[in-house]
C-alpha cells in the first residue's frame, strides 16, 4: 500500500496524462481558535490526454464528505492511503473535493500555534515537500502546475496573507468571521502556494526600479514586534531586488513580496511564491553577534532568489532538488559578496567555513551520493535535504563559475529563465544554456562533478634546490575510497583551481603571489612556479574555487600552526581552519593538537562566524574525538582558556558574547560555575556583557545539568520569560536535569507520547542528550533500538527524523554501540529513509572510534 508516499514512476505516468488548469479552493477557519479540523472544499479543472483513462489526487485528512467527479458523485469511502481514484476521466474534467482536515503542531500541513503571551491562535503553512494535501485535495508534484485561487474564512480582526496580494475582507454573518477572496495565482506548483493567517503584525514598504513597484511586507507575532528591525531587513531584500534583477535580466515575476516570521517553523525559511515563511528566531530577542545578521541576510537572499529559481522555473521531478537548493545557496553568496552596499562582502568567507564544512561531513557518510540524487519517491526527497543538496552543490556551482566565466553564467541563467518561465525544466535545460552562452561542452563536467559521489584530495608537490628555489611543483589529485556501503566508485575531476604563495611580514601572513589553473588527474605540473622562492606557505584552492579537501605541505602546515591568525585575509584563514578540522576528523591530526592549533590561533581571529565555528568544533572534538582518559583534561584547557578570552574581550563586543556563550557550553570548575551563577542572579558582572534574556538561559541550562540549579531557578527563570521560547528553554532545562527521574521523565515525552509540538520536542531532546552525562543515559541506548522503528511507522516526518536522530546514543562512543547498531540493521528491516539516518549515525560512532586512537597515541609521544 502507498500509505503517503509517492513513487516517480507514479508521478510521470500522472504527468503524462494531465494538465492541470486551476484549483478553486475555500477553507473555513473561523473555528481555528478551538483547534482540531477545519473545512476544506476543493475544485479543479484538468485535461487529460487519454479519455477513460484513471488516475488519482492526493489528500491527507482524517475524513471526506464528498467527492464529485464531472457532476457525478464518489463514494468518499474510496478515499485511502492519501489517495482518492478517480476513474472513467473525460477530456476535461472538473473534479470537487469536500474534507475535513487537521491541523497540525508538527510543522507540517497547516502548522496550529497558541502564544503564551496573548493566548492567540497564529497558523501558517508549510508544503514542501509533499504537505499541500494536508490542505486541499492536489496533484502533489511539481511538474503539475496550475492557478490557485484561495478563498479564506477566518475570524474578524485576523491578518491572512497568501501567495497574491490580501484583499479587504468581507464580514460574514454575525460578523465574528470576515472572508478574505484572493485572486488567482499565476502557474505554480502546489508546494510553494501558501496561507498565514492570524493577528500577525506588518510593517510595510516598497521596492522601486524606474515603473516598478512591488509592494513588500514583513510581518510577525505582536508579542515580537518590539524586537523587528524591519529597515535592517527591508535594506537586504532590496539589496536582492536590485542584484537578482540585474544578474537575471527578468523583472521580479509576482505582484507582492511578504516575509513573514512564523512560530515553530522546522525549517530556516521557505520560498512560497510571494510569501516567504521565515523562521521567527531570526526575530532576535537578544544580542546577537553579526555571524547571525549574516545568517538572517543569507536566508532572505536565499528565498528570494527562488522566486526565480524554483518558483517560476521549477524542477519536473525531486531528483533536481539539489539544482533548486543549490544555485539559491550560490546566488545567496555572491550577491553578500558583490552587491553595493552589502554589509558582508566577506561572505565566501563564511561559505567556506560553513557551507564546505556541512558538504564535506556529508560526502564522507556511508549515505553519501551523487549531486544528481536518484530519487524514487518522496520518502526519498524527504531525506535528501541534506550537505550535499544545499552546500555541496552550491560549491560545485561556484566552480563551475569559475569554469565557464561569470558573465557567461549569468548570461547563460538569463536565457534559461526567458525560455522556460512559468514552466519545469530537468539539469539539462540550465546545462544546454550555459554551453550556448560559454562555448563549454559541460557534458563531461557534469558527469564528473554531478554524477558521482566522494571527495577528492589535493596536496602540493614541491621540489626545492640548494637556494631554496622551487625546482618542481605540482598538484597531486586523490580519490579517497568511498564509505563502506556507500554506492559508486571514487573519481579524480577536473577542478580550477588557484595557488596562493604567502610570505611573512613580521607577524602577518601576506600573499605575493597568485596563480589560477586547470587541475586534472593524479598530478598536475605547475610551471609558473618554477624558480621561485619558496614561500612561507602555499595554500592550495586559495579563494575556495573548487570543491576538495585541501592538504598543506610539511613547511606550510608549520608556518600555520605558529601563525594562522596572521593572514591579512578572513578567507585563507577560513581555509586553513577547515583544513585542520577537517584533518581532525580523518585522523590525521590528534584532537589534542586541533586544540593546542585552537588555543594559539584564535586569539587572533577577527571574523565572529569563525570564531564561533571553532568553538563548536573544539567542543564536538573534546567530547567525540579525544581520548576518554585525557578528555578532562582537554576539557579543563578549553574552559580555562574561554573565561580568560571572556575577561580579555573589548567590552560589549560579539567576541565577549562568543566567548560567554563558549564558557557557559563546557564551565566544569566550582570557581566557573560560580561565575556562571554570578552572572545569572547579578552579583557578578563582566564589563560590557548583557546578561540578557536568551543568555540568562544558556547560562542557567549549564548550571542546571552541572547539578547546580534545580527546578525552583527553572520555575523562576520561566515566570520572568513566559514566552513560547521561554517554554522551550525550560524544557531543555528540565531534560538536562542529572538526575535518572529526570532522563525517564523526558525520554517518554518524547518517546512514548506524541503530544508535544515540534518545537518542544526539539527542546526536550537537546536537554536531554548532556556529553557529561555518559553513565546516565548509557541505559537508553536499549529503548532507543527498541523504539525507533515504531517512531518511525506512526511520526510525522519531520517528528520522526528528530527522534531518531538526536536520541541516537552518539554520546556511548564504543564497539558496543556500533554492535548494537549493526544488529538493529540486521533484524529491523528498516524502511530506506529511516536505515539511511541510523547508518549516518553509527558513521559518527565509527569516526570518533579511530579519531580517539589516534588521540590516544598521540597522548603517549
Amino acid at each position: 500500500m502507498p500509505g503517503t508516499n509517492l513513487t516517480r514512476e507514479e508521478a510521470r505516468t500522472r504527468a503524462d496524462l494531465l494538465h492541470v488548469d486551476a484549483y478553486d479552493i475555500e477553507l473555513d477557519l473561523g473555528s481555528a481558535r478551538e483547534g482540531g479540523t477545519f473545512r476544506s472544499t476543493t475544485v479543479v479543472r484538468f485535461t487529460a490526454t487519454t479519455p477513460g483513462a484513471e488516475t488519482f489526487i492526493d489528500l491527507v485528512a482524517p475524513s471526506v464528505e464528498e467527492i464529485t467527479l464531472n457532476g457525478a458523485p464518489l463514494d468518499p469511502a474510496s478515499f485511502a492511503d492519501s489517495r482518492i481514484p478517480l476513474p472513467n476521466l473525460a477530456a476535461e474534467n472538473e473534479l470537487r473535493v469536500v474534507a475535513d482536515c487537521a491541523y497540525t503542531n508538527t510543522g507540517e500541513g497547516l502548522h496550529r500555534f497558541v502564544d503564551p503571551v496573548d493566548g492567540e491562535t497564529y497558523l501558517y503553512t508549510q508544503f514542501e515537500v509533499p504537505d499541500a494535501r494536508r490542505v486541499f485535495a492536489s496533484f502533489e508534484q511539481p511538474d503539475l502546475k496550475a492557478a490557485f485561487t484561495f478563498t479564506v474564512t477566518a475570524p474578524t480582526g485576523w491578518v491572512v496573507v497568501s501567495n497574491s496580494p490580501t484583499p479587504t475582507p468581507e464580514p460574514v454573518g454575525d460578523g465574528a468571521t470576515q472572508v478574505w477572496k484572493f485572486e488567482p495565482t499565476g502557474r505554480i506548483s502546489s508546494y510553494i502556494t501558501a496561507l498565514i493567517a492570524g493577528p500577525y503584525v506588518g510593517v510595510f514598504d516598497s521596492y522601486e526600479n524606474g515603473e516598478q513597484k512591488v509592494p513588500l511586507g514583513v510581518y510577525c507575532r505582536p508579542s515580537l514586534r518590539e524586537f523587528l528591525d524591519p529597515e535592517a531587513i527591508f535594506e537586504v531584500t532590496k539589496q536582492g531586488f536590485d542584484y537578482f534583477q540585474e544578474k537575471f535580466d527578468f523583472p521580479y515575476p509576482f505582484a507582492k513580496y511578504d516575509q513573514l516570521f512564523v512560530p515553530e517553523f522546522n525549517a530556516g525559511a521557505m520560498e512560497n511564491a510571494g510569501a516567504v515563511t521565515l523562521r521567527d528566531q531570526y526575530v532576535f530577542r537578544s544580542k546577537v553577534t553579526d555571524a547571525a545578521y549574516e545568517s538572517r541576510a543569507a536566508t532572505i537572499l536565499h528565498e528570494l532568489a527562488h522566486m526565480w529559481f524554483g518558483d517560476l522555473v521549477t524542477m519536473e521531478w525531486w531528483n533536481d532538488l539539489w539544482l533548486n537548493e543549490s544555485f539559491a545557496t550560490f546566488a545567496e553568496a555572491v550577491c553578500q559578496a558583490e552587491a553595493p552596499g552589502s554589509r558582508w562582502p566577506h561572505s565566501w568567507t563564511t561559505f567556506a567555513n560553513q557551507m564546505k564544512t556541512w558538504a564535506y561531513r556529508q560526502d564522507q557518510l556511508p549515505s553519501t551520493h551523487p549531486i544528481m540524487a536518484d530519487i524514487n519517491d518522496l520518502e526519498d526527497v524527504q531525506v535528501n535535504f541534506d550537505g550535499i543538496t544545499y552546500a555541496k552543490g552550491a560549491s560545485v556551482l561556484k566552480q563551475l563559475v569559475a569554469y565557464v566565466g561569470q558573465d557567461a553564467f549569468f548570461q547563460g541563467v538569463q536565457a534559461y529563465f526567458k525560455r522556460h518561465a512559468w514552466g519545469n525544466t530537468r539539469l539539462s535545460d540550465l546545462l544546454g544554456a550555459l554551453e550556448e552562452a560559454s562555448g563549454r561542452d559541460l557534458k563531461a563536467w557534469s558527469k564528473a562533478w554531478l554524477e558521482t559521489a566522494g571527495i577528492n584530495v589535493l596536496r602540493p608537490s614541491l621540489v626545492l634546490n640548494t637556494d631554496g628555489e622551487i625546482e618542481s611543483f605540482a598538484v597531486l589529485q586523490e580519490a579517497p575510497a568511498l564509505p563502506a556501503g556507500a554506492k559508486g566508485e571514487a573519481v579524480l575531476r577536473p577542478h580550477r583551481i588557484a595557488i596562493g604563495l604567502y610570505e611573512l611580514n613580521g607577524d602577518s601572513l601576506v600573499r605575493t603571489e597568485r596563480v589560477e589553473l586547470d587541475v586534472d588527474g593524479p598530478r598536475t605540473e605547475v610551471p609558473q612556479l618554477v624558480g621561485r622562492h619558496r614561500p612561507a606557505v602555499v595554500l592550495l584552492n586559495d579563494d575556495d574555487l573548487s570543491y576538495a579537501k585541501i592538504r598543506l605541505d610539511e613547511d606550510s602546515l608549520a608556518v600555520v600552526t605558529e601563525h594562522l591568525g596572521g593572514f591579512t585575509e578572513s578567507l585563507p584563514r577560513a581555509l586553513c581552519w577547515a583544513s585542520a578540522w577537517d584533518m581532525t576528523r580523518d585522523g590525521e591530526l590528534a584532537a589534542r593538537d586541533y586544540l593546542s592549533l585552537a588555543l594559539s590561533g584564535i586569539g587572533r581571529e577577527s571574523d565572529i562566524g569563525v570564531v564561533q565555528s571553532v568553538h563548536r568544533q573544539v567542543k564536538l572534538a573534546l567530547d567525540a574525538y579525544t581520548d576518554p582518559d585525557w578528555r578532562e583534561e582537554g576539557l579543563a584547557r578549553w574552559a580555562a582558556a574561554a573565561e580568560e578570552h571572556l575577561r580579555a574581550a573589548e567590552p560589549g563586543s560579539d567576541h565577549q558574547l562568543a566567548w560567554a556563550r563558549a564558557l557557559a557550553a563546557v564551565a566544569r570548575t566550582d570557581g566557573q560555575l560560580a561565575l556562571l551563577a554570578g552572572l545569572l542572579d547579578g552579583s557578578v558582572e563582566i564589563k560590557g556583557l548583557a546578561v540578557d534574556t536568551e543568555l540568562r538561559w544558556t547560562l542557567l541550562e549549564r548550571l542546571v545539568a552541572t547539578g547546580r540549579a534545580d527546578e525552583a531557578l527553572i520555575a523562576a527563570e520561566l515566570e520572568r520569560d513566559n514566552t513560547a521560547a521561554g517554554q522551550e528553554h525550560a524544557a531543555t532545562c528540565r531534560a538536562a536535569r542529572p538526575t535518572a527521574e529526570a532522563k525517564a521523565e523526558a525520554w517518554a515525552s518524547v518517546v512514548e507520547s506524541d503530544k508535544l509540538t515540534n518545537y518542544v520536542q526539539e527542546a526536550v531532546i537537546a536537554g536531554f542528550q548532556q556529553s557529561d552525562q555518559r553513565e546516565l543515559l548509557a541505559p537508553y541506548a536499549a529503548k532507543y533500538f527498541a523504539a525507533v522503528k515504531g517512531v518511525w511507522e506512526t511520526r510525522s516526518h519531520e517528528i520522526s527524523q528528530q527522534i531518531i536522530v538526536g536520541l541516537y546514543p552518539a554520546l556511548q562512543v564504543t564497539a558496543a554501540t556500533l554492535e548494537a547498531t549493526d544488529a538493529w540493521l540486521a533484524a529491523a528491516e528498516p524502511a530506506p529513509a529511516l536505515r539511511r539516518q541510523v547508518i549516518e549515525a553509527r558513521a559518527g560512532i565509527e569516526r570518533a572510534l579511530k579519531a580517539q586512537a589516534v588521540d590516544r597515541a598521540a597522548g603517549a609521544r
